[in-house]
């Protein structure tokens, strides 16, 4: 079975407190369900059109968890607290 990956990046910032907040909730929720960060910061360089976002990948054992930990009540919870705090960008990668 493959692994899965949650990649996010962070067009804006609005709330920082917000953020955190999101933060404090999020870590739990998802090393709860498996996850474990690979990836969580700033890009050193860009490339190619890249843009100078905070990117954040979470590797999960296979699809089905990282589905099952998003749709959580722990990980919702978390998403309740960010609210308008960030734009986003999310998606669900299956592993090679």
């Amino acid at each position: 079975m493959a692994k899965a990956f949650w990649v996010t990046t962070y067009r804006e910032i609005f709330d920082p407190n917000k953020l955190a907040q999101y933060a404090k909730l999020a870590l739990p929720a998802i090393e709860a369900g498996g996850g474990k960060f690979i990836v969580r910061g700033m890009p050193e360089k860009v490339y190619e059109n890249g843009l100078m976002q905070r990117t954040v990948v979470i590797e999960f054992p296979d699809m089905a968890t990282a589905i099952a930990t998003h749709d959580s009540t722990a990980y919702q919870q978390a998403l309740d607290a960010l609210g308008d705090g960030a734009d986003r960008d999310m998606r669900l990668i299956e592993g090679v």
